[in-house]
């Protein structure tokens, strides 16, 4: 292949080390009022009273909205596919707030020190209300968090907001208890992730303006364009005909930006005073009013014979859907069905699951999705598991793992016809020199060396749901424009759509215009998450450009009074090689604008009823000092398995900052909430991301499988990397110290203390 596969250079790459204004706040304009928001104090409260008329009139301010102001007439900020999973529980502002740093009111200013001024000077009364701030003490408990008799789910999850339950469910496949009751030997333990904060560099921000036709224009930091149209639509109570929506370049989402953080703000300002709005959501906001990784906790059950078969797998999942139930429903189901499948030998399975509201911050969307927190549990179980039988941890895997295919009941009965997982351990085995490290090496000072690992899988999209569209068009100068829905968020999806683009019409890259997102000019698309892009949009880019090259041929057919079938494309000119006789690209593309009834434009869409896993192998190596619990990784060594990998150096660096997110969630970022619902970690200075000291060395090859659905045999890539890192870290730290720690973060301190307790 010319193009695809190919390590090629993102075609933003130079705008963006160069500092051009490719984001959000480049590109508006100076003189649009700020737009931002009083949080409450209190983690459950219902607003008595309000006084706004000291902060009316602060100079400079244009206008201050209470939950009196907005739309009675609830909406999720979820950004998903109508009718979407998450139930409606959100109004623009509420008068009863349910997390510390819930919205109370909006003020729109002039300026940035009038707003803050304004802020101040708001005078509000609270009926403070008991709070639910444990996930073990809110299903079928009091107080509700909602019990509001206007909350409503679209979708049936098993949601009740009367019991605070966003979402329930089961699924199984066999006799598990009877199956667990005959094995030789069961691993029974809870396991329990934290929340996450994807800390992506670029806050969530928005600018609103109105158009001459009267129109709401958004130019946002998001991920899914369509869906903000659609959601703005339904919090404004505005048709979707009268919003555009847009995203410049974005300064890393990570799933962050698949829930609408803060659009409706300023387009609610924008909406009622007609003039241009922005809000740009400090860090401290972004930490504590935001959509960090769901809070779950995960109960495995693994049986086994005395020979390492795993013969019973039984999950349940706690999830913590915080104050609003977006993607509550929806992630916790990738706990179970990301996980279980990674095992072909189970005779029975089970999966259960509760989604409970609380008075914490509203979780979201975070790479991984629900499949992380999952895979920390099984594939630790499984660990552990194999130190119980005294089986290898490797050949544990090699005995049991999921295999080319096989057919999966926990993966909604797909079958899996493209998976290298076997191959990816084998590697990884090598690769970190498994057999002569495993389990430690006492270093003599102190330190121990050890290794550990875990196996991955997630999905290329969801099946039956994801639409992905491409519009490619040929202009007159032989050029060609490819218009996108999905958004490049720094995956470098412009780039590898435009790969696709130029392998099916056989021209260079930078042959490929990219336009995108824009509800007003791209095609429908869903968005960039769920690990869709490459498979579900890449698609749709070649089966347009496929049609394109028919239509290109036809036309030349006509220019040359030749019959089409005797034609060839190809990437420069239409030929009859018999005759040597052809046409060029740019004269086509000239002839079509005079007297053609023929578009040289093609727009395709895309809809797959299936998800190809891809599949992941990580091995770790870590120096632990048994004084101080500090762990230094010294190799962390990854195998995908992602189809046919479109363009190898964005696949590897999509590898390499998911491993260090895992690294992260892991060892450090430690969510916290006082007693009263307040969370610590409201900076950087408190919540801790790995640097790259922290990162220690990663390495990074691919086992490529051929996924006969995706655009030349690729699958997705962007969630699994994040996948492993957990699991194997635990591993490795119980290697170093013969202690399980089964909740994250596994900090120094905890392993200090743990090494103390022991000895």
């Amino acid at each position: 292949m010319k193009t695809v596969n190919q390590p090629v250079m993102k075609k933003d790459a130079m705008a963006l080390v160069t500092g051009k204004p490719v984001f959000m706040d480049d590109k508006v304009p100076d003189d649009c009022l700020i737009v931002k928001v009083l949080r409450s104090p209190h983690a459950n409260a219902e607003i008595t009273s309000i006084e706004t008329k000291f902060a009316e009139k602060v100079p400079g301010i244009e206008a201050v909205y209470t939950w009196e102001d907005v739309p009675d007439q609830r909406f999720t900020m979820a950004g998903q596919t109508y009718p979407e999973a998450s139930p409606y529980d959100r109004l623009i502002l509420d008068r009863h707030v349910r997390y510390v740093g819930d919205p109370v009111a909006i003020v729109a200013g002039e300026n940035e020190a009038c707003v803050d001024q304004a802020l101040k000077m708001l005078r509000v009364e609270y009926k403070v209300l008991p709070a639910i701030l444990d996930l073990h003490k809110a299903k079928d408990q009091l107080p509700l968090v909602h019990p509001e008799d206007s909350w409503k789910a679209l979708c049936q999850v098993g949601a009740d907001n009367k019991r605070n339950l966003c979402a329930s469910g089961e699924s199984h496949h066999g006799d598990v208890d009877q199956v667990l009751a005959d094995c030789d030997v069961v691993v029974d333990h809870v396991y329990h992730t934290k929340a996450n904060q994807q800390a992506m560099m670029e806050t969530f921000r928005t600018y609103c303006c109105m158009d001459e036709y009267g129109r709401l224009n958004v130019l946002s930091s998001t991920q899914i364009v369509f869906h903000v149209r659609r959601i703005l639509s339904n919090a404004l109570g505005i048709p979707k005909s009268k919003i555009r929506v847009a995203k410049p370049r974005i300064g890393g989402g990570f799933g962050a930006k698949q829930t609408v953080v803060s659009e409706v703000f300023p387009a609610f300002v924008t909406w009622k005073t007609g003039k241009p709005s922005k809000m740009i959501f400090t860090r401290e906001e972004s930490q504590i009013a935001s959509s960090p990784r769901h809070e779950m906790e995960v109960h495995v059950k693994v049986g086994a014979d005395k020979d390492g078969k795993i013969r019973a797998i039984d999950l349940y999942t706690l999830s913590n859907t915080g104050a609003y139930g977006e993607h509550g429903p929806t992630t916790v189901g990738l706990s179970g069905h990301k996980s279980i499948p990674l095992y072909g030998t189970p005779e029975a399975h089970r999966f259960v699951y509760d989604v409970v509201y609380t008075n914490t911050m509203s979780a979201g969307a975070y790479r991984g999705y629900g499949a992380t927190q999952g895979i920390f549990a099984l594939e630790s179980a499984v660990n552990e598991l194999s130190a119980k039988l005294g089986i290898d941890p490797v050949r544990m895997r090699e005995i049991n793992m999921v295999r080319e295919g096989q057919v999966m009941p926990a993966y909604y009965g797909e079958k899996t016809e493209s998976c290298a997982l076997d191959r990816c351990v084998e590697r990884a085995r090598q690769m970190i020199g498994w057999d002569e490290k495993y389990p430690c090496k006492d270093m003599g000072n102190g330190k121990v060396r050890s290794v550990g690992m875990a196996m991955a899988m997630q999905g290329s999209g969801i099946s039956g749901v994801d639409v992905g569209s491409a519009t490619i068009k040929l202009n007159e100068d032989g050029i060609y424009t490819l218009l996108i829905g999905a958004a490049d968020m720094g995956t470098g999806c412009d780039t590898t759509l435009a790969q696709i683009a130029a392998e099916c019409l056989n021209c260079d890259l930078d042959d490929i215009t990219v336009v995108g997102a824009d509800t007003d000019t791209s095609p429908y698309d869903s968005g960039s998450y769920a690990s869709s892009t490459a498979y579900v949009t890449g698609k749709a880019v070649e089966k347009a450009c496929r049609k394109l090259e028919e239509r290109i041929i036809h036309q030349g057919a006509k220019m040359l009074e030749l019959p089409e079938e005797e034609l060839i494309f190809d990437g420069k000119y239409v030929c009859h090689e018999g005759l040597d006789r052809k046409v060029s690209l740019q004269e086509i593309g000239t002839a079509s604008m005079c007297g053609n009834p023929d578009a040289l434009q093609v727009t395709e869409s895309n809809s797959q009823k299936k998800s190809p896993p891809p599949f992941m192998a990580g091995m770790v190596e870590i120096e632990l000092d048994k004084e101080t619990g500090h762990v230094e990784i010294l190799d962390y060594v990854a195998v995908v398995d992602c189809g046919t990998p479109l363009n190898p150096n964005l696949a590897r660096v999509q590898t390499e900052g998911g491993i260090v997110q895992g690294i992260g969630m892991a060892l450090y970022e430690d969510i916290q909430y006082t007693d009263k619902g307040q969370m610590k970690n409201n900076s950087f200075m408190q919540y801790k991301i790995p640097t790259r000291l922290d990162m220690g060395r990663i390495r990074v090859e691919f086992e490529s499988s051929y996924e006969e659905t995706g655009p030349f045999g690729a699958k997705s890539i962007g969630e699994i990397v994040i996948n492993t890192p957990s699991p194997a870290l635990a591993h490795a730290i119980y290697n170093a110290t013969g202690i399980w720690f089964r909740e994250l973060p596994i900090t120094s301190e905890k392993i200090a203390m743990g090494l103390l307790e022991k000895e």
